[in-house]
């Protein structure tokens, strides 16, 4: 997590956006790692907290970019071959499906807050490209989920960074 803390203060909006969109496509980097740490660095570099919630926008469109080649390449692949790649990171068909039938109940709604849902929001993607979602809604949808959770997490960050990210 160290190349996380040096990429977000040495080129902040540029860093988390980077960093947003890694741990969007590899999921062991948790997002809590990303959005809290910009949040402290920018209190700690005496950003003010308009600026620093703009770290949350760029998270987002980190995010989003990360989302969108998830998207694609279930879109792409189809089920059968997103089935084979799930089953080797343990996901099960049995939990895809469910993921499907929580997707088509609650349409582009499941984008939007899943978006703001740990460890979902990095699987939301799947359903919505196996399942065909209109790629502008997709967009749409999770950059404004992201959005919302990168900038409540980077403020909480500001606001209690100490607390959180453990610093001295």
């Amino acid at each position: 997590m160290e190349w996380v803390t040096g990429l977000v203060a040495e080129h902040l909006y540029a860093g988390v956006f980077l960093a947003a969109l890694v741990e969007t496509v590899f999921p062991p980097i948790p997002t809590l790692a990303v959005f809290p740490l910009a949040g402290y660095v920018a209190s700690q570099s005496g950003l003010d907290p308009l600026s620093a919630s703009l770290l949350g926008i760029s998270g987002g469109a980190g995010a989003t970019a990360g989302s969108t080649a998830i998207y694609a390449a279930a879109r792409g692949l189809g089920r059968p071959a997103v089935l084979r790649y799930m089953g080797r990171v343990g996901v099960s068909e049995a939990r895809l499906e469910r993921a499907e039938g929580w997707f088509r109940r609650h349409g582009d709604k499941a984008v939007l807050f899943g978006r703001m849902v740990p460890v979902l929001r990095e699987m939301i993607s799947v359903p919505a490209g196996v399942l065909r979602m209109k790629i502008p809604k997709f967009l749409l949808y999770t950059f404004a989920g992201s959005c919302a959770w990168g900038a409540g997490t980077v403020m909480a960050g500001y606001y209690f960074g100490e607390a959180i990210v453990g610093a001295p």
